[in-house]
């Protein structure tokens, strides 16, 4: 049964490196605001889970488990606060994404606007 422990743990601790890395990647790779603070915020959460449980497991039903199960509840909350926080002042600022295609001028809501507008 320790072997499991220890097998699961490392599987756990390397999927969480990996995916911090990926996130890491895509913070200098993508092109605007939106997508860097896409990618840190899920592969943060997903990757700091991975590593807190991995250690968890480590460390098995002590103290120290519990102290790390606070620390992911806490990330848990303020991650995916941070990262609406973040996106919405970036949106309140003026900053635009940047979009290969802007599909925003022939939703079908708009293009009544548009019809009615020319109409008046």
């Amino acid at each position: 049964m320790a072997l499991f422990i220890q097998i699961s743990s490392w599987i756990l601790i390397l999927i969480g490196a990996f995916a911090l890395v990926c996130g890491a990647i895509g913070v200098l790779r993508f092109p605007d605001v939106y997508t860097r603070m896409h990618a840190a915020s899920i592969t943060d959460t997903l990757g700091s889970a991975a590593i807190l449980i991995g250690l968890m497991l480590q460390a098995g039903p002590t103290l120290i488990s519990a102290k790390l199960g606070l620390i992911l509840i806490f990330i848990f909350i303020t991650s995916p606060t941070s990262s609406f926080s973040l996106a919405h002042a970036a949106l309140s600022s003026g900053v635009e994404p940047e979009l290969k295609n802007d599909w925003r001028d022939e939703h079908p809501t708009q293009q009544t606007k548009n019809s009615e507008e020319r109409e008046q």
